[in-house]
C-alpha cells in the first residue's frame, strides 16, 4: 500500500478526496453524471494511437530530422515549446502533451537529459496557456464558452492578449531556464519507419481523435474505431494505456461532483464568488484543477470573462491544477533515471512564478481600467 501511494500519490489523493465526499453524498446513479466520458474515451484513445506511432519508430525519425537541422539542446527547446504552444490551440493541451512528452522524453533522455525536466515543464506550461487562446482549445474553455453563450469576439478579446503576454514569457523563460548543450544521437539519417502500413494506419487513427477532439465526430465513434483496429493491428497497444491515469480523471470527477451538491460549500461559494471571479478561479483549480473549478463556479457569477481567465490562468500553479499536468508528470516519471523530487522542485518554482507574474498582469489591467 506505501508503495502504490509513493507511485500513484495523485491518484490516491483523488480516490481519498472521492471516497470522503461519498460519506456525505451518498453513491447512487447520479454518479455516473459526473465523470465526462467522452475525456475519458479521448485519453484513452489517443494514448493507444500514440504508443502505436511510437512502435513505428516515428519519434526516432523526428529525432533524427530535428538534430540534422540542428544539434542544440536550447534550440530544439525552443522548437518543442512552441510547437507545444501553438499545437494546444488546435488540439487541446492533453492532446498536445500526450502526444510531445514521450518524444521529448526519448529525444533527451541521453546526452541531453539535464534539460529534459525543464523542458517537460516548460512543455506543459505551453499547452495550459496555449490552449486557452481558442474555445475548444481546452474542456474549460469549451464548457464556459457555451454555458455564457459567449460570442467569438467577447472570447477573444478576454483571453488573447494573455495568450500573447504568456508565449512572451514561455519563450524567455525557455531560453533561460535550458542549458545549451550539444545533444547526441544518429545523425546519419539511418532512422526509418519500421512498418509504413501501421504508420498510415496510426496516422489516420490520429486524425480520427484530432477530428473528435473537435467535435466533428463522436467520441463513441472515435472509441469503436481505435479499438477494433488496434485490436486488429496490435493487441498489446491495450497494455500500453496508462489505465491508473483514467482512474485518476475518474476519482477527481466524483469528488468534485459530490462537492457541488453539499449544501454548506454551495452557499459558501455563492457569497465569495460574484466581484471575485478571478481569484476564485485561480485558487479553486489549485486545489480541484480548472475545468471542475469552471464547472463548480459558474452557477455564482455572470462574468464570464473574468471566470475564463482564472481558470486558465489557474491551470498553472499545483501539479492538479490541471489534469493535463498531470500527464506529463506521469510521462516523465517513466523515463529512465527519473527525478521526480527534482521534476517537482522545477515544476512549482516555474508555474508558481508565472503565475504570480500573470495574475499580476491581470491585476494591472484592471486597475488601469
Amino acid at each position: 500500500m506505501i508503495s502504490f501511494l509513493r507511485k500513484e500519490p495523485v491518484l490516491s489523493a483523488a480516490a481519498a478526496g472521492a471516497v470522503l465526499s461519498a460519506f456525505f453524498v451518498h453513491p447512487s446513479a447520479d454518479y455516473l453524471g459526473y465523470i465526462n466520458f467522452s475525456v475519458l474515451i479521448l485519453l484513452f484513445c489517443l494514448m493507444m494511437v500514440v504508443a502505436g506511432l511510437m512502435e513505428t519508430k516515428l519519434f526516432d525519425v523526428i529525432s533524427a530530422a530535428i538534430l540534422k537541422s540542428s544539434d542544440s539542446s536550447r534550440t530544439v527547446a525552443m522548437l518543442l515549446v512552441n510547437i507545444t504552444f501553438f499545437s494546444a490551440m488546435l488540439i487541446t493541451n492533453d492532446v498536445a502533451l500526450i502526444t510531445l512528452v514521450p518524444f521529448t522524453v526519448g529525444l533527451y533522455n541521453g546526452a541531453g537529459r539535464k534539460c529534459l525536466i525543464p523542458l517537460v515543464v516548460m512543455e506543459t506550461v505551453a499547452a495550459n496557456l496555449g490552449s486557452m487562446i481558442m474555445p475548444f482549445g481546452n474542456p474549460q474553455n469549451l464548457y464556459i464558452y457555451s454555458q455564457f453563450s459567449m460570442k467569438m469576439s467577447e472570447f477573444s478579446e478576454a483571453v488573447i492578449p494573455y495568450g500573447l503576454v504568456s508565449l512572451a514569457l514561455v519563450n524567455i523563460v525557455t531560453f533561460f531556464l535550458i542549458k545549451d548543450m550539444k545533444l547526441t544521437a544518429d545523425r546519419t539519417g539511418t532512422a526509418k519507419i519500421s512498418s509504413k502500413r501501421n504508420f498510415i494506419i496510426y496516422t489516420v487513427l490520429f486524425a480520427v481523435c484530432v477530428l473528435t477532439v473537435l467535435r466533428i465526430l463522436n467520441c463513441y465513434v472515435c472509441l469503436a474505431v481505435v479499438a477494433a483496429v488496434c485490436a486488429f493491428t496490435d493487441h498489446k497497444l491495450f497494455a500500453k494505456v496508462d489505465y491508473f491515469l483514467l482512474l485518476t480523471f475518474v476519482a477527481f470527477f466524483i469528488f468534485v461532483g459530490n462537492l457541488t451538491k453539499i449544501d454548506v460549500i454551495s452557499s459558501s461559494l455563492s457569497s465569495v464568488v460574484a466581484g471575485h471571479e478571478f481569484i476564485a478561479g485561480v485558487l479553486a483549480s489549485q486545489v480541484i484543477s480548472n475545468v471542475p473549478a469552471a464547472v463548480m463556479l459558474s452557477g455564482f457569477t455572470d462574468n464570464a470573462g473574468a471566470l475564463l481567465l482564472g481558470v486558465d490562468l489557474g491551470g498553472l500553479g499545483t501539479l492538479v491544477a490541471s489534469l493535463a499536468s498531470v500527464i506529463s508528470w506521469k510521462q516523465y516519471s517513466k523515463a529512465e533515471g527519473a527525478d521526480m523530487k527534482k521534476y517537482m522542485a522545477v515544476f512549482s518554482t516555474v508555474n508558481f512564478a508565472l503565475l504570480a507574474g500573470l495574475a499580476a498582469v491581470y491585476f494591472t489591467v484592471q486597475t488601469i481600467r
